[in-house]
């Protein structure tokens, strides 16, 4: 006998009495679950797994003997073909759901436990009494949920986002187009500089000054905005009973180096594991990480997702992947060198308990965790601090829409599918989905929250990320300027001017920065070529605007850096004057990419800051972290 003729919702206590006396758990080990099931309004199952008293097959062999019935061997009996895609597969992986066979006037449903039967009828709209339940094992179910899906759910992946938001329609146009009207242009503009060269460089400057002020208003817009704001009260920790499930993606891709520190992280986090769900997201063919990975043996609210071979070869397309098969109301984000604080979950659970419905997204704070290895490390911290404690803070003060950091961001599930999630051909995903939500009518709150990240700190590793980080703003702004009167009705006015300020400015300065420069030779007394059409004085009085916006960028970082974590970066602050520049070298290498293979993603290497210092306290066993065992080496699903 497979199923069983009732809808497989007995009471958790009669369950619960079952397992003790089939000899599966104690009886304090039934109470402690019990305990934790009251107290966080979760199921008696999930706090068994989440201790990892038992597994999740084990559950299935009990679900089944507690019902009376067999365990169904897929590989034997395969589901009928005809129901298969009865439903999402997104939802049946979701739930660990599988429809099997019609069995009279019923279909019977395959899951992994009774609990997930009847979570799943109640997230579908339909009749239970036209179901029965069967049970077959967890590891089985996603295998062929896996398999036979794979079609599906890797197309689902790669175009999620509706082709109208995407910039995967640029296919459509060859690589050899875009080079041949881009030699045209660069051609055009060789003649008209030898023809009328100062005319040229004038018009260039002008760009570059009118850009260089915008920037500087606004960046000093978002700087008073914040620090005269009072600090937001915090909000009430969110009750036990109505913490939500909490799903992080965590992509890696040639991580062999940071796989320990990340369990040793991950191992931190204070959030109940009962209602947590990590998901370590490889690349089927990434031989590296998965090696490092098989190496540990991981808790049952920790997974590893294979995402199966596929273009483009990017993050936003692993997550893409990955979102199908999260278990969560809530969807974070963390790299593969991110140090979380550990109670970072419970502060975005208390921020969306209080918040409205058009709340959607919370951005946490990021530092870098090596600012002492060298000058880069300091000036990359020192940036990032003024943009996450001041500009973007200050930019949602002021009511502009924020692009979105990579990392730390935590998402309301609903939404974020409804949305399409990522576009999986951007290759600053974050920036494109913080607009995309603005433009839908969402808002983004910047959070108190620290996490701690690696800073690129050797010189070409760092040109390397920052072109790939414009060549996304390329696109992003390219790809929502299609229709600039329907962006200008989705965004508003205000919010639309800042989307203008914040894009042009930031690609013009770092592609103009050469004719920015040239205006320090005035006042080092030296002839400047637009002498000829200016007056000596007004080219002084655009070099002291220079040095004055240069004063303001110094006052923002050295406010970013006051306090007593990063108030050792204080005296390199004037040195920033110098870093800024490297920025152009990155800016030129993006707009080559951005005509020859604009999907390209540049991957950044981690693993490469100091080690002695975080390292030398990851000598533990690889099977236990902070206190957790990693028992039993996982399937990958």
């Amino acid at each position: 006998m497979y199923i069983s003729r009732h809808n497989g919702c007995e009471a958790p206590s009669s369950f619960g009495r079952f397992l003790v006396s089939a000899g599966y758990i104690s009886s304090r080990e039934l109470l402690e679950a019990r305990t934790e099931s009251m107290r966080l309004n979760c199921s008696v199952i999930s706090s068994l797994e989440s201790t990892g008293r038992l597994n999740k097959n084990t559950i299935s062999q009990a679900s089944a003997r507690f019902l009376k019935l067999g365990i169904v061997d897929i590989v034997k009996t395969p589901p009928d073909p005809s129901i298969a895609t009865l439903f999402d597969p997104a939802l049946l992986l979701r739930f660990g759901v599988l429809p099997w066979q019609k069995e009279a006037d019923k279909t019977v449903l395959l899951c992994a436990n009774h609990e997930n039967y009847s979570s799943f009828l109640s997230h579908v709209d339909v009749d239970p009494s036209q179901f029965e339940i069967g049970i077959a094992k967890h590891d089985a179910i996603f295998d062929w949920l896996i398999h036979y899906h794979n079609g599906t759910l890797v197309s689902r992946a790669s175009t999620r986002v509706s082709e109208s938001e995407s910039c995967r329609t640029w296919e459509v146009h060859t690589s050899r187009r875009r080079l041949a009207m881009t030699l045209f242009g660069i051609s055009a503009l060789l003649m008209l500089v030898a023809i009328f060269p100062h005319v040229i460089l004038g018009l260039f400057s002008i760009w570059a000054i009118a850009t260089l002020f915008i920037s500087a208003i606004m960046r000093l817009s978002a700087y008073v905005a914040e620090v005269s704001t009072e600090p937001d009260e915090k909000p009430p920790p969110c009750p036990q009973d109505q913490l939500p499930t909490i799903s992080i993606l965590i992509p890696l891709f040639k991580e062999r180096e940071i796989v320990s520190d990340l369990l040793k992280r991950l191992s931190t986090l204070s959030y109940p594991k009962a209602l947590l769900d990590i998901n370590l997201i490889v690349e089927v063919n990434d031989a590296l990480t998965k090696s490092a990975l098989a190496d540990y043996n991981f808790p049952q609210w920790m997974r590893v997702i294979e995402v199966p071979e596929g273009a483009p070869k990017t993050k936003p397309r692993a997550m893409n992947y990955a979102l199908d098969f999260c278990k969560g109301d809530i969807v974070g984000i963390w790299d593969a060198e991110d140090s979380p604080a550990p109670d970072q979950l419970e502060v975005v659970a208390s921020r969306f308990h209080v918040a409205g419905t058009d709340l959607v997204c919370l951005q946490g704070v990021l530092d870098y965790y090596n600012s002492k290895q060298n000058w880069l490390a300091r000036c990359f911290t020192i940036e990032y601090a003024a943009w996450f404690r001041l500009i973007l803070p200050g930019m949602s003060n002021l009511g502009l829409a924020i692009p979105l950091g990579g990392t730390t961001l935590f998402f309301k599930r609903d939404v974020l599918e409804a949305l399409g999630g990522w576009d999986a051909h951007n290759v600053t995903e974050d920036a494109d989905l913080g607009f995309r939500l603005a433009r839908h009518g969402y808002r983004t709150d910047v959070i108190p929250t620290r996490t701690g990240e690696e800073a690129n700190c050797r010189l070409w590793p760092w040109v390397r990320q920052r072109s790939r980080w414009l060549k996304g703003y390329m696109v992003t702004y390219l790809v929502h300027m299609r229709k600039p009167s329907k962006l200008l009705k989705q965004l508003g006015p205000w919010r639309f001017i800042g989307f203008q300020a914040h894009f042009l400015t930031a690609l013009s300065q770092f592609v103009l920065a050469p004719v920015l420069w040239s205006f320090w030779l005035v006042l080092f007394g030296l002839p400047h070529p637009l002498e000829a059409f200016v007056s000596h004085n007004t080219l002084v009085v655009l070099g002291l605007s220079f040095l004055a916006i240069e004063l303001i960028n110094a006052l923002i970082n050295a406010t970013a850096v006051s306090k007593s974590e990063l108030r050792h970066l204080f005296f390199w602050v004037p040195t920033m004057h110098f870093y800024y520049p490297l920025g152009a070298l990155a800016a030129y290498k993006a707009l080559f990419e951005l005509i020859v293979k604009p999907f390209y993603w540049d991957k950044t290497q981690h693993g490469l800051s100091v080690k002695n210092a975080r390292r030398a306290k990851c000598n533990e066993s690889p099977a236990s972290f902070g206190g957790i065992k990693f028992e039993a080496r996982n399937k990958s699903f």
